[in-house]
């Protein structure tokens, strides 16, 4: 009995300690406690692990301390489910006693976090799930201003260049479809959702019918009905996004072997570094909107994220992530200057009448030449050329080549010869 006794006090020792990751504040130390939202377990498990790491390398840089603060990260594990996430959070802010919230990926998950959010009154920054769902939420109530400055923009705001690429395409006799039909697919989330809106809104409004519009269960990997329906639909394309990298790897693959001749439009496809190892030359002439390792600064950091974790990351997971926590503390730091202290109290005023001014942005990103928000663009940051910009790619053997905008373009668009 002493024994089973003992053993269980040790696992909930150990459990305890492995809730937060940082070199740990000594008794009495100031202590900024952060509560960062990632899917560490689930469907979306690789983004988490990018997303650990990153954030891991950008507290790294400034030793864990922030003033006279030591930094703690608490890992709330969202696993891509909003009731399982809710619950975490709250016993973050509840148990953990975390000051702030960070990041986050899924988009009905941040509209499940914002309810607790506001109600405990805890500023949070740079969630990236984005969806319709969460803007309107945040202009409904004031109490939704806890929800800071989103890390990643409208679908809207970033969708309408794919339409820019097909439409010059097709002018320039680069490609010539029998017909402007397209399908529209994805994973049966807010996310999703959002964006086939977005873009069939755009393609309609384009001269294109959008003939079919398709959602299946996160974490579905037998897509075979799905493709032999798009098939059977006999479209030139198909558009859609998915938030897991299995599911949307096993769609590509298993077009391809049912022999689907559409051009296909996959936003997100290389959310996670190891992309290619799960599709192959399956993914040859799909489309994508990603940043990619362009600056030497960039470069650097895929290169010291691989040294140090052995595997290739990401720039939309974990190159911004690592842009956005080093944001982050940029306005933790501005927050101790200007009022002496990090409280939610504090981070919230900061928030509200600096970052959403646009009075303090982010120049030394290793993506984006300046992360910036102004009351115009809240909750999302400022989309443009010289702002937060996604480039339109396509990908052939595992490489991607810039085909839009017109300023970082490095090839047309290029039809393969299986689709012809």
């Amino acid at each position: 009995m002493k024994k089973s006794f003992g053993l269980l006090v040790g696992i909930l020792v150990l459990s305890l300690l492995v809730t937060a990751c940082g070199p740990g504040a000594a008794s009495g130390e100031k202590v900024l406690k952060v509560g960062v939202v990632a899917p560490i377990t689930g469907p979306n498990s690789v983004v988490g692990e990018e997303f650990k790491n990153a954030v891991t390398m950008a507290f790294d840089n400034i030793g864990w301390k922030i003033g006279d603060y030591t930094v703690e990260v608490v890992w709330v594990d969202e696993e891509t489910d909003p009731e399982k996430a809710t619950r975490a959070y709250e016993a973050a802010i509840v148990r953990d006693k975390i000051t702030t919230g960070l990041l986050n990926w899924d988009a009905s998950v941040a509209v499940a976090l914002m309810e607790v959010s506001a109600q405990h009154q805890v500023p949070h920054f740079f969630a990236m799930g984005t969806a319709e769902l969460v803007d309107e939420k945040y202009f409904s109530d004031e109490k939704y201003t806890y929800w800071m400055a989103k890390g990643w923009p409208l679908p809207a705001k970033l969708t309408i260049s794919y339409i820019t690429v097909l439409e010059d395409a097709i002018a320039q006799s680069l490609w010539t479809p029998p017909a402007k039909q397209v399908a529209l697919y994805g994973t049966d989330d807010d996310w999703a959702r959002g964006f086939a809106s977005a873009i069939g809104q755009q393609f309609q409004d384009a001269g294109w019918e959008v003939v079919s519009e398709d959602y299946v269960p996160i974490g579905e990997t037998d897509f075979y009905p799905l493709l032999t329906k798009l098939k059977s639909l006999d479209v030139p394309l198909i558009a859609g996004t998915m938030s897991d990298a299995a599911a949307f790897s096993a769609f590509i693959k298993q077009s391809r072997e049912v022999g689907l001749k559409s051009l296909i439009v996959a936003d997100g496809l290389g959310w996670v570094g190891e992309w290619y190892s799960l599709t192959g030359p399956a993914s040859d002439g799909t489309i994508d909107q990603i940043p990619g390792w362009t600056s030497p600064e960039a470069i650097q950091f895929r290169d010291d994220f691989v040294e140090k974790w052995g595997f290739e990351p990401s720039p939309s997971a974990a190159g911004l992530a690592y842009d956005e926590t080093n944001f982050f503390i940029k306005i933790a730091q501005h927050t101790f200057d200007k009022y002496g202290e990090l409280t939610r109290e504090s981070l919230y005023k900061a928030g509200r009448e600096d970052l959403a001014a646009g009075n303090v942005t982010y120049t030394d990103g290793i993506l984006m030449q300046e992360y910036k928000v102004t009351p115009e663009s809240l909750p999302d940051f400022v989309v443009g050329s010289d702002y937060f910009v996604f480039p339109v790619i396509q990908y052939f053997g595992g490489e991607s080549t810039v085909i839009y905008p017109p300023e970082a373009k490095e090839g047309d668009l290029t039809i393969p010869d299986s689709l012809k």
